[in-house]
């Protein structure tokens, strides 16, 4: 049983688990856990953060875009900061682990060195806004850090017509300031993230963790399918230009292209217009989201997809459109951090260490345009995030956390 301070890595998992409990709590919905950028719950979950950093020894503060950052300074230091961290923010009706516990867990890793010394100062941060949930625009909180924030954003409006600057504002932000903060690539050695997998690949092998090798590129489209809205009891099978009938095919062949291509590609939503019960469907809206771990395959099969459903419009009489609304090119980890993790996963657990990729967006996407980064994954319950099902183990929160420990005591 690994012990350090005359703390076990148990007994520390333990309070990780009530301090994941903790920010649970700070939610806009009673019996859910929902918090967006720049709300007052957000506000409420940052400062209970920073009281634990300060606990931990950590020098604290605010950044520009609403991050909350903690710093173990280094009396001498002689190399670039090295960053950890994940975020705080939470999808609607989230589980608990999801960003929040790569934050806690980077904190409680310094809590356990508060007595060894660094050549480099480290700093921990909780990202402000990973999920867009709020403004739809995802990684600001990393932007802001990573140089790369869009000032476009500050126009953007939340559901109640409130826009970013506004919120900023009564957050205590100054917007004109936003991202001007930044960090710069000379300054950092690099960026660390823990994170629960959002998959089940460490539970189907039995892993606690596993060594991430990269982020999905994503690309995600609007689409439209018009056709002719009609009589439902008039106009024959054959003689109709059903829009919703051909976006089935085209969802079918979705699932079938992704799954001979080796992505994967997912129709989240679709709506049907004018939706009336006794009516022909004259016209859908529906979206896709097309991720690979290649950036080269996302981009050809992406062409090739979408040709392939013009096709499928054509043939049916029926016009097809797509709308390119996001897009995040693929990030491949650092070779060297990948290794350093896979060391320290080995030493700790005694198995040999499983590399897969991340499905998933991370803040690594935004920190990895200004320095390396490196990811460990930790086991969650079959796979199961963004609900409030989102579960991990004591056990698998202890393994991650001495991982994370002998990571950071690996740069020395």
């Amino acid at each position: 049983m690994a012990t350090m301070n005359g703390i076990t890595m148990e007994d520390r998992a333990k309070r990780l688990m009530e301090q994941a409990d903790v920010l649970g709590s700070f939610t806009e919905t009673p019996g859910q856990v929902t918090r967006a950028y720049l709300t007052p719950e957000h506000r409420l979950a940052h400062d209970q953060l920073a009281v634990w950093m300060q606990q931990a020894g950590l020098e604290t503060w605010q950044d520009s875009v609403g991050n909350q950052w903690g710093r173990k300074v280094s009396l001498n230091p002689t190399q670039p900061t090295l960053i950890l961290g994940s975020h705080s923010d939470t999808v609607r009706n989230a589980g608990k682990y999801d960003g929040n516990l790569g934050v806690i867990m980077a904190i409680e890793a310094l809590a356990a060195l508060s007595e060894q010394e660094f050549p480099f100062h480290i700093d921990v941060v909780a990202f402000a806004d990973e999920e867009g949930t709020r403004f739809n625009t995802t990684l600001i909180g990393s932007s802001g850090v990573a140089g790369c924030f869009n000032p476009a954003w500050l126009d953007v409006k939340d559901a109640d017509g409130i826009s970013m600057a506004e919120a900023m504002r009564t957050f205590g932000l100054d917007p004109e300031q936003a991202g001007r903060d930044a960090r710069r690539a000379e300054e950092t050695l690099a960026y660390l993230e823990a994170h629960i997998e959002q998959g089940p690949v460490l539970e189907a092998e039995d892993l606690a963790v596993g060594v991430v090798t990269g982020i999905a590129g994503a690309k995600r489209f609007e689409c439209g399918v018009k056709g002719m809205a009609g009589h439902a009891g008039t106009v024959p099978v054959n003689l109709r230009n059903d829009a919703l009938c051909g976006t089935a095919e085209m969802i079918t062949y979705i699932e079938k292209f992704a799954a001979d291509k080796g992505i994967v590609a997912t129709v989240g939503k679709c709506e049907v217009l004018p939706g009336a019960v006794n009516v022909i469907p004259g016209e859908t809206r529906f979206t896709i989201d097309i991720r690979s771990l290649s950036q080269d395959t996302l981009e050809a099969c992406t062409t090739q997809l979408l040709a392939l459903l013009n096709k499928i419009a054509d043939k049916r009489g029926l016009k097809f459109s797509s709308q390119n609304i996001y897009q995040a090119a693929a990030v491949p980890c650092h070779e060297s951090l990948q290794q350093k993790w896979a060391s320290v996963v080995e030493t700790v657990t005694q198995t040999k260490p499983r590399f897969l990729p991340s499905g998933a967006g991370h803040d690594a996407l935004a920190m990895a345009t200004m320095t390396d980064v490196g990811m460990l994954f930790i086991r969650c319950e079959k796979g199961i995030s963004h609900n409030p099902r989102e579960q991990v183990t004591p056990s698998d929160v202890a393994v991650g956390l001495h991982c994370f420990i002998e990571m950071l005591k690996s740069f020395v």
